[in-house]
């Protein structure tokens, strides 16, 4: 494995791409939560540098979420006050800190891989979906709103789009097929996949700045307006940029409705981030495995931080993190510039940041959108057989319609029935009509043979034909349930003899005590 100080330049490099994707959702999603634009800042800087700092993934991106906008809306306005809702913000980062001790992380162990699939090419397909209508001029959809239906308009994924093009706008069209061009050529000219000094999405931002400030000066209609950029806010002094900041009401602690808000954007939250940490781990080049429990431990006190000095909550974020990944990031070095470049932005050149075009970093997420669902992925499942592609494209669609989690219980139920249909399965089952006078008929058990078994089980030992010669085989058996060797060893001492059926049992533990029989063999 690579030192990881052999990474830096390319962490870097992901770093400013991830800047870029973050910047505009940050602001975004604080807009659709209905809190300061600062607080989204605020959290996106601490969830770049702080949680970077302590989580255990190498590659995971923090900041404000996307699937937390609807609660955080209802719970500032339902609490009265934004200093009242930071003191459910600072609750939820302690209970996410008692989640990670309780080991509640471990949950993520059972998401199956092909819901986990099915999420980030959903996302993908989303994140598509949902930057067409800004790659084309029509920003009147707040950036990271990812819900079907949209929370400012109340227009689905699709009439948006219809919309859109009723109100489209040349001159951004014309800056996102430049965009698109460049960051294309940068993934497949040779001799610029080897230029490692700056990253494509940079050059695509930078040529989408100088471009609407050529069509701005040259007084063509062209030129794309302040409300289609980047609007960051601007403090006019250094007591206007503190003043950005705010304190949570810590008299309201002892309020039963601030609990409920914690408690509710804890387990979102922690939902969300496992998710997402699975994700990652499933991205992963260097197929690493994440500490889920630290990692609900590094998210509290992120949490904690941000809602002491005024930031909405953060999770772990699986466009963030996707764009890392997708962009070189291979160390947490990336996550952490990503957070350092964010204040910098916020402290230095607010000024700088806000001539750039939305539609620029549509075509950067367009295209990260693009490699989290490709037609590769489609084939790859369809290959993997119906017991995988079922649930993932279930998935897919399910998280498209509706939002992330309700998508992803969807896809986990259909998933889990898929899992149980296998298991009620066993590895042989007797077909009566096929059976000829004379055969021994081998029952073969599998290496775990659950509760989930003993109805097959139970319906293959009645139809055995009588004064057959049947061999049930647990050699290559680890566990059998305490049901099934109950079902076995009644067969063998009742329903066997009633039947005149020889029997014999190979390969059964002595701690089944199955040797009270005469039926019984062994090898």
């Amino acid at each position: 494995m690579r030192n990881k100080a052999n990474y830096f330049k390319t962490d870097i490099q992901a770093g400013v791409v991830v800047f870029l994707v973050a910047l505009p959702l940050c602001l975004g999603i604080a807009l659709a939560s209905g809190a300061p634009l600062f607080a989204g800042i605020i959290s996106g800087v601490i969830g770049g540098i702080v949680v970077g700092v302590l989580s255990k993934s190498q590659l995971s991106v923090s900041g404000p979420a996307a699937g937390l906008t609807a609660i955080l809306l209802a719970a500032i306005s339902s609490l009265g006050s934004y200093e009242t809702f930071l003191m459910a913000v600072v609750l939820a980062g302690v209970i996410q800190i008692l989640l990670g001790l309780a080991k509640a992380g471990t949950i993520s162990n059972y998401f199956p891989s092909n819901v986990i699939e099915g999420m980030l090419t959903a996302i993908g397909i989303i994140i598509i979906l949902k930057q067409l209508p800004h790659a084309i001029g029509y920003d009147v959809d707040n950036e990271g709103d990812f819900f079907f239906i949209e929370t400012k308009t109340g227009h689905n994924t699709f009439s948006a789009i219809i919309d859109a093009v009723n109100y489209s706008h040349l001159g951004a069209i014309i800056i996102t097929l430049v965009s698109l061009a460049i960051l294309i050529a940068f993934n497949k000219v040779p001799l610029l996949k080897k230029l490692k000094v700056v990253p494509g999405a940079l050059v695509a931002v930078v040529a989408g700045v100088v471009l609407n400030e050529v069509f701005k000066t040259s007084g063509s209609s062209l030129a794309i307006s302040q409300e289609h950029l980047v609007n960051l806010p601007m403090p006019k002094s250094f007591d206007d940029f503190i003043g950005q900041f705010s304190n949570p009401d810590f008299s309201s602690i002892g309020k039963l409705e601030v609990w409920i808000v914690a408690l509710t954007i804890a387990a979102v939250a922690s939902i969300e981030t496992l998710l997402c940490i699975e994700a990652a781990d499933k991205l992963d080049p260097m197929k690493r495995y994440t500490n889920s429990n630290a990692e609900l431990l590094a998210q509290g006190t992120g949490n904690i931080l941000s809602g002491l000095i005024g930031g909405i909550p953060m999770t772990s974020v699986i466009v963030r993190t996707s764009a890392n990944i997708n962009s070189g990031g291979r160390t947490k070095t990336a996550t952490i510039s990503h957070g350092i470049l964010l204040l910098i932005a916020v402290l230095a050149i607010p000024s700088i940041l806000n001539k750039i075009p939305l539609a620029c970093l549509a075509a950067i997420l367009l295209m990260i959108g693009y490699k989290l669902a490709s037609p590769a992925v489609f084939i790859h499942m369809w290959k993997s057989g119906k017991y995988q592609v079922i649930p993932f494209i279930v998935t897919v669609v399910a998280v498209v319609f509706t939002d992330l989690l309700e998508g992803v219980a969807i896809g986990l139920v259909v998933s889990i029935f898929f899992i149980l249909r296998a298991n009620l399965k066993l590895a042989y089952f007797f077909k009566r009509e096929e059976y000829h006078e004379g055969e021994v008929i081998n029952i073969k058990l599998a290496q775990e043979v659950s509760f989930l078994n003993k109805a097959a089980i139970k319906q293959t030992l009645n139809h055995l034909p009588a004064g057959s010669k049947v061999v049930i085989d647990a050699s290559d058996t680890f566990y059998i349930d305490h049901d099934v060797v109950q079902l076995i060893r009644d067969f063998l001492s009742v329903g066997s003899k009633d039947k005149d059926i020889e029997l014999t049992l190979v390969g059964f533990k002595d701690d089944y005590k199955m040797e009270f029989s005469n039926h019984v063999s062994s090898n």
